[in-house]
């Protein structure tokens, strides 16, 4: 009997099998007829890209002059560039992007600004401005001011053809006006997915890519532009000099003796053995580019001509390989963007692929925010706090919480308290006092958005801008399946209190126009795959781990994606080059917890710390003037203007560990400490009564 149901379980088994097969050779058949019709459709041969991008420079010249009118918040866009305006703190600045919707890739050239006090967004319209593009980098232009952007991509409609830029531009922000600048000798060649960031009165320029419609060549060559002499060096560096490899997407911060690069994303040449035995008995050997992860931190140090150099002399510049970050993401992951914000890089977001097979990658996507101390080459992970109570007031129309709507308060805070005195009143009816003169206030009429406690939905390439100690989020990509969905919306979170995510906008998702078949395919692998699974009784231990994220989506292989290897492959690439590398590594010269320096208490404002310290930091400045960029002969004024620079700089340099002492002196019941010393003689009589 035993023998007639082993029997018959395993004649159904083979029905299985058999009818898996079948439906796999059904679905391969539908997947070539759906390639051919793409490749029939395919407008790689028919569009050229010249012609279509000379079309868009004739529509841009039709635009007399400089115009900028009210609109409604961005389209849905990814590889766009965000950015706070480095003239005021009140704007934000968004441009380019494109869209993909699963059938048709669209481009966008828009310059389109964000007032933040307002919450009011305008289109600026220029007869000169680049053309629609994504991919592209833009930084802040540090002593030169303005905002610099350089390369990028555009392709068909369909993808069938790629172009890359490599023009560069300079936005005065305070004219919103376009410039492209011509360079007097050689610059840097055509690209996308490269970063930019500013020293001094310098551009620096790194990495990226160019995909032509045979492969992708990722680039490692460094680039400095002078602001002032209007030319690009391409440093030359010794034969020996070690240097950051080849990458893209990765994060390029600005620092105030250079720059610093972390992480990035490209692939390399792996050579693996085919499966197949060749006729002498041997396994046939293959070459295949395998996806890899960088973990590694450089510094880029530029010292300046000396004194004695010619005029228009490039600086000198040297790569100082640096120590893996302690408490990096794990694991590793792409398109995790970064911000520069008070000496710290603000991360969110990202995507950790495992290729299971070459058609099938597992993945994870992320909503977790980091804080990289640069100085300490640290990171510290940032949780939404909730406030510990209503002491401070502030306005419930403040939707950034930054510190210019912050000291508004106080002053209309400070008005109504006098308007109540010169009316006799009390200071108790301070709050029905009109401090406006009649006139509406605009901000306090417009809808009150609460405040959540959840991040926003995992993603990975959203774009990110800090301003006022304010980071906004927007946009971003998500997959599932052979689904792309591209955020349409943008958060706030205040760095400094982390009281919650403020939504700025939001939309619903369009609808992906891709093909179907693909989507049915995955989803009838998994029902196969799941119905032999239970036909074996047994479970690897391996399947339990892929349930970490729910419903995992399979990232499809196109250009959009930035897939990554499985931690084995990772960790031996990785630890092989650090190896080598290992002796020349150094390390940040950075003060800690520990160093000599005035420190910030638990729960101590930035303010009150620059107060109670400001005598200490002038007394440091005075003793080394040279070094903080000080002379004897500077006012009083000045002075205590580098005094709270360097106070602001300590206290957010040690925010995360503060932050941490703050946590646990909660747990244990302290809400505030205070200093006996800093009371006074209040202190001795209250210690008597004590």
């Amino acid at each position: 009997m035993v023998k007639t149901d082993k029997k018959a379980k395993a004649a159904a088994k083979k029905s299985r099998v058999a009818e898996k097969q079948s439906k796999k050779a059904t679905q391969k058949e539908k997947k070539a007829k759906v390639k051919g019709s793409r490749d029939e459709d395919s407008d790689g041969e028919d569009i050229d890209l010249d012609a279509v991008l000379a079309d868009y420079a004739k529509q841009q010249a039709q635009f007399l002059k400089v115009t900028e009118v009210t609109c409604a918040p961005p389209s849905p866009r990814s590889s766009s560039t965000l950015i706070g305006s480095p003239s005021n703190s009140r704007e934000l600045y968004l441009f380019g992007g494109e869209f993909y919707n699963g059938a048709l890739a669209t481009f966008y050239n828009d310059l389109i600004i964000y007032n933040i006090e307002r919450d009011e967004w305008k289109l600026v319209t220029s007869p000169n401005s680049p053309l629609p593009r994504s991919g592209h980098a833009w930084c802040h232009g540090g002593n030169a001011g303005g905002i610099y952007l350089f390369g990028g991509e555009f392709s068909s409609p369909k993808q069938g053809t790629f172009y890359h830029y490599n023009d560069f531009w300079k936005l005065d922000t305070s004219t919103r006006e376009w410039t492209r600048l011509e360079s007097k000798g050689k610059g840097p060649s055509a690209r996308s997915g490269h970063r930019m960031t500013f020293f001094k009165n310098y551009i620096l320029l790194f990495g990226g890519f160019q995909d032509t419609a045979q492969q992708t060549k990722y680039l490692q060559d460094l680039w400095i532009y002078d602001c002032h002499n209007f030319v690009w060096f391409s440093p030359t560096l010794p034969p020996a000099t070690q240097k950051p490899e080849a990458r893209s997407s990765f994060s390029f911060l600005p620092h105030n003796a250079g720059a610093v690069i972390y992480g990035g994303y490209s692939r390399v040449k792996v050579t693996t053995t085919a499966g197949k035995q060749t006729k002498g008995g041997g396994q046939a050997i293959r070459t295949v580019l395998k996806p890899l992860i960088h973990q590694d931190t450089w510094f880029l140090r530029v010292l300046q001509p000396s004194p004695d150099a010619p005029s228009g002399a490039p600086p000198n510049v040297r790569w100082e390989r640096r120590k893996r970050p302690a408490n990096p993401p794990n694991p590793p992951r792409a398109g995790a963007t970064m911000a520069y914000h008070k000496g710290r890089g603000i991360l969110f977001g990202g995507v950790y692929d495992v290729e299971e097979s070459e058609e099938s990658i597992d993945s994870e996507f992320f909503d977790v925010l980091f804080a990289w101390n640069v100085e300490r080459n640290r990171y510290f992970q940032l949780s939404l706090r909730r406030p510990r109570g209503q002491n401070n007031k502030q306005p419930a129309a403040d939707k950034g919480g930054g510190r210019r709507t912050r000291g508004k308060a106080d002053e209309e805070e400070l008005l109504r308290n006098l308007a109540a005195l010169e009316t006799k009143g009390s200071i108790n009816d301070a709050d029905q006092m009109d401090v406006n003169g009649g006139e509406e206030d605009q901000t306090s009429m417009k809808p009150i958005k609460e405040l959540s406690m959840e991040l926003p939905h995992p993603r990975f390439n959203a774009q990110l801008a800090v301003q006022e100690d304010v980071l906004y989020i927007f946009g971003g990509t998500f997959e599932k399946g052979y689904r792309e969905y591209t955020f349409d919306e943008m958060w706030a979170i205040d760095l400094n209190k982390l009281d919650g995510v403020r939504e700025i906008y939001k939309r619903e998702l369009e609808n992906w126009e891709g093909s179907e078949d693909e989507d049915s395919e995955a989803d009838d692998e998994d029902l196969s795959f799941d119905e032999d699974e239970a036909d074996e009784d047994t479970l690897m231990e391996g399947t339990s781990a892929q349930t970490v994220a729910p419903e995992a989506p399979q990232m499809p292989k196109n250009r959009h994606q930035q897939p990554q290897p499985d931690q084995a492959s990772l960790g031996t690439e990785d630890q092989t080059t650090v190896a080598e590398n290992e002796p020349d590594e150094t390390a940040f010269t950075s003060a800690s917890l520990d160093d000599s320096l005035p420190h910030p208490r638990p729960f101590e404002n930035l303010r009150d710390f620059s107060n109670r310290t400001s005598n200490l930091w002038q007394e440091i400045v005075l003793s080394d003037p040279q070094k903080h960029s000080a002379s004897s002969n500077n006012s009083v004024k000045e002075l205590r203007k580098t005094a709270f620079e360097m106070a602001e700089s300590k206290w957010w340099e040690c925010r995360e560990e503060i932050r941490a002492l703050e946590d646990e002196q909660e747990e244990a019941g302290i809400g505030e400490v205070v200093s006996i010393t800093d009371r006074g003689s209040e202190a001795g009589a209250g210690a008597r009564r004590r």
